[in-house]
């Protein structure tokens, strides 16, 4: 069950929502997660204040910007992050973020992190397979 988080620096609604079904059909590509499995917030910048560096570790970026968090149970092997990445910057591209835009940050943590609601922690009772 991952949850993503997304800012966008000028991503309007409808580019927003075109982010997150980008985002949603690259975890289901690299990562074989349910199709239902979908958790997603989405913001565009708006009044906040965004700042990034335009050209760190050699990926020139601009406003076109896009931070993704996306938080998951640990496990999944390095070329599974690979394929993820490849995935998401072929999605993105037909969301109209260009993938030298996309900036992620993948967040592992383990079956009892997760609650689901009403208090409980549902993965270590149930955990999925």
């Amino acid at each position: 069950m991952p949850l993503v988080r997304v800012d966008a620096v000028a991503a309007d609604p409808q580019q927003l929502t075109a982010i997150g079904d980008a985002l949603h059909a690259a975890l289901v590509d690299a990562f074989g997660i349910p199709s239902d499995d979908r958790f997603q917030v989405l913001r565009g910048a708006g009044t906040d204040q965004v700042v990034y560096d335009p050209g760190y570790l050699g990926v020139q970026r601009d406003d076109g910007v896009v931070f993704v968090q996306v938080f998951l149970r640990r496990g999944r092997t390095d070329e599974q992050k690979r394929a993820f990445y490849r995935a998401l910057a072929k999605h993105a591209a037909d969301a109209g973020v260009e993938p030298r835009n996309l900036f992620v940050a993948l967040v592992e943590n383990g079956l009892g992190d997760w609650s689901f609601g009403n208090g409980e922690a549902q993965y270590l009772d149930n955990p999925p397979t």
